[in-house]
């Protein structure tokens, strides 16, 4: 057998060191794995738990210190309150579109028709764990007992406050401010190489849950719920590429361009099922990309909580497709007042695995008490949609991001060109 030529070998061996690839092997590997040995990869979840763990122990301070350098050294705070009034319009008209699509989707394809289960026991704790949310009660949410205490939660809306807060302050302060600033920029490159060593575990995350994912649930369990899974992905695939797509082409780029230069986010996304443990390289590529630091850090970060683009899809299809599948008919007013009700819970949808749940539960207690007892058809496919969800969630936040910063006037369009036109990879270094 000859073997490969130099040039060949060379090329195989940078793609092999490249994060992207690395992570695609993991994905198949545990996949593999999943459906050979199912009792192996069912015991391996903690592989994925403890990457996600890692990343959300940074993404606190990432966010605190990206937002007050941010503002800190901006020094001018009508545009913050601009960036922050732009991205609250920008997320309300997009999610509800979202929404919208979704239930016209689910409405017009009817994928709960003719369906029966009985099973109900596996989704008893996700159900509890679901109390309807209300107005007040989101709103105190997002304000920290303590500033500390907004670090150990590690909620970020009441981390994204406090730090608005504390770039304000530092912005008026002036001169005197600006050791503090300038501290806080290297501690956040500090985090950041942190997190550069931690993508190397990415990899193994990947595999692990992926694993877990198909060897607890196999893909046994999909037959039944099939017609909704295809719904929900192919769903997000058209709001990606039509309604995200036309929101790029209007400030003029490509969202193929674009999604190539997050790619290995998106594979990291898709290992994990979680959104959130590309937050902190996706706050690092937006920022290259040309957007002032200013806007990444205000809209990227608020963004995970009130632009949930995935997660506002799932909501209204999985809702009408319970009503649907229980026999329990929703009429247009219902409909209209759930769709009204999901303004608000999907804005507390958690960006990791399960949140979707038990935002859905909270919202058909609102909606129809009787529904709840529906959810236990969704329990075999959730993680499967979870895929979904935080893809589009993650899609749909960098182009929010890359638009209000055009919007804002604060994007180096020939830079966001450059990079976007250049197809080697974009990986954190450390």
């Amino acid at each position: 057998m000859t073997p490969p030529a130099p040039a060949a070998a060379s090329r195989i061996q940078r793609a092999l060191r490249s994060l992207y690839v690395q992570v695609l092997i993991g994905i198949t590997l545990g996949i593999l794995l999943g459906l050979l040995e199912p009792g192996w990869g069912s015991k391996l979840k903690p592989l994925g738990d403890a990457f996600i763990n890692l990343v959300k122990m940074m993404i606190a301070p990432i966010i605190f210190c990206t937002v007050v350098t941010g503002i800190g050294a901006l020094g001018d705070l009508k545009k913050v309150g601009r960036v922050g009034l732009k991205a609250i319009i920008y997320f309300e008209v997009v999610t509800t579109l979202a929404l919208i699509i979704g239930l016209v989707v689910v409405n017009v394809v009817k994928p709960g028709e003719g369906f029966s289960s009985t099973d109900i026991a596996e989704a008893k704790p996700m159900v509890a764990a679901a109390a309807p949310l209300t107005t007040s009660a989101f709103l105190m949410n997002i304000i920290p007992k303590t500033f500390v205490s907004a670090f150990v939660s590690g909620e970020i809306l009441q981390v994204l406050l406090i730090a608005i807060f504390s770039g304000i302050a530092l912005s008026m302060m002036g001169e005197k401010g600006r050791p503090v600033v300038d501290l806080l920029h290297l501690a956040g490159s500090a985090f950041m190489k942190i997190i550069g060593m931690i993508m190397h575990l990415a990899p193994i995350a990947a595999f692990g849950a992926m694993a877990y994912t198909i060897g607890e649930h196999g893909l046994g369990s999909l037959v039944k719920l099939l017609y909704l899974l295809a719904c929900v992905y192919l769903t997000c695939i058209a709001f990606v590429f039509i309604v995200l797509g036309a929101i790029m082409k209007s400030i003029g780029f490509s969202l193929w361009k674009f999604l190539r230069y997050i790619r290995e986010e998106l594979l990291l996304v898709l290992g994990t099922s979680s959104s959130e443990s590309a937050l902190p390289p996706m706050l690092e590529k937006m920022e290259r990309l040309g957007c002032d630091k200013a806007v990444v850090g205000l809209v990227l970060p608020t963004g995970y909580s009130f632009n949930l683009d995935g997660t506002s899809i799932y909501l209204t299809m999985a809702a009408v497709f319970v009503a649907q599948a229980t026999n329990t008919p929703l009429t247009l007013p219902q409909q209209i007042s759930m769709l009204l009700v999901l303004l608000l819970t999907s804005k507390g949808a958690a960006a990791v695995t399960g949140g979707g749940f038990v935002t859905l539960s909270a919202t058909l207690n609102t909606v129809n008490t009787h529904l709840v007892s529906g959810l236990p058809l969704l329990v075999g496919i959730d993680r499967f949609m979870s895929e979904a969800r935080a893809i589009t969630n993650l899609i749909g936040n960098g182009v929010a991001t890359l638009f209000i910063a055009n919007w804002e006037k604060a994007l180096d369009r020939e830079q966001a060109k450059a990079v976007l036109d250049t197809k080697g990879p974009h990986e954190i270094k450390i």
